[in-house]
């Protein structure tokens, strides 16, 4: 009988870390820690495995293709395909941060979207049919906080393309790089890379609603790890809860939504955000 298989990206530590132990707990088979850094990835295996959990490793750089397609041949030719994928990397520049816009725009951007269109296009195509996606979205990722309306209306289109909403982030690195950006896109290029994520998802769903696959984006708290400069109030076992409850536990006509990370279900798309935490 072939194993089903669950992957949690950049899950040596933090939310994904979580994420993982979760899984190994819960998930009738395979789950998969996976991380860019070898050594760091292999000493959270063995954190889990001193708590009497098995989860397996695989190095994986989302933001390398090689190690992208690299990852997808090995769990292809093993196990045939992937049934539950929590798309969770991501990188966030700190608050009192150096670097001009510019550069915060671009690597952030390249990370958390850029790269996540990138697993998705070599990920999907070995999903099995009925898979869940959980993208890891954030309470930056409602669209309320986009200041301009056009963009706004752009970004919730329900016609709206994977690459249109590219050339739309696209669009937004230029405009840092040449520090226009802010009139209609704000100061923060978290909130704009997490804005995408959430469109992203709902375009995802809209193209796989033919294989029975569910896409979903999810805000997992305001959690104490390194990204929040351990500031959240909540712990890691609690920010994995609710994409936990979209990997396992919610219905199957949740798809294509945004998920609190109390496990509600909130409108990405408000013209009135709900509060950070």
């Amino acid at each position: 009988m072939v194993s089903k298989v669950a992957v949690v990206t950049g899950s040596n530590k933090g939310i994904g870390f979580a994420i993982v132990r979760g899984l190994c707990k819960r998930y009738d088979g395979i789950v998969y820690l996976t991380s860019r850094d070898v050594e760091r990835g292999k000493k959270a295996v063995a954190d889990l495995e001193k708590e009497g959990l098995n989860p397996k490793y695989h190095q994986l750089d989302i933001t390398n293709k090689q190690s992208l397609e690299v990852f997808r041949d090995y769990i292809k030719n093993t196990y045939g395909g992937i049934d539950i994928l929590v798309n969770n990397a991501a990188i966030a520049f700190k608050h009192d941060a150096t670097e001009p816009a510019s550069v915060q725009a671009k690597e952030t951007l390249f990370v958390n979207y850029f790269s996540l269109v990138s697993t998705c296009e070599t990920l999907f195509p070995v999903l099995n049919n009925g898979a869940r996606v959980i993208n890891l979205s954030s309470s930056c990722g409602q669209l309320g906080l986009i200041p301009s309306q056009s963009l706004r209306d752009q970004l919730k289109d329900e016609k709206l393309t994977v690459p249109e909403l590219s050339k739309l982030m696209q669009q937004y690195v230029e405009a840092a790089k040449q520090g226009t950006h802010e009139p209609e896109w704000g100061n923060s290029s978290y909130v704009v890379s997490k804005v995408a994520v959430s469109a992203l998802s709902v375009i995802q769903q809209r193209e796989l609603n033919d294989r029975d696959i569910k896409v979903n984006a999810v805000h997992p708290g305001y959690v104490d790890t390194d990204m929040t400069s351990h500031k959240g109030p909540l712990t890691i076992d609690q920010g994995a809860s609710a994409p936990l409850y979209l990997a396992l536990d919610a219905p199957d006509t949740i798809k294509g939504k945004f998920v609190w990370h109390n496990s509600k279900l909130v409108d990405w798309d408000a013209e009135k955000p709900l509060s950070v935490i």
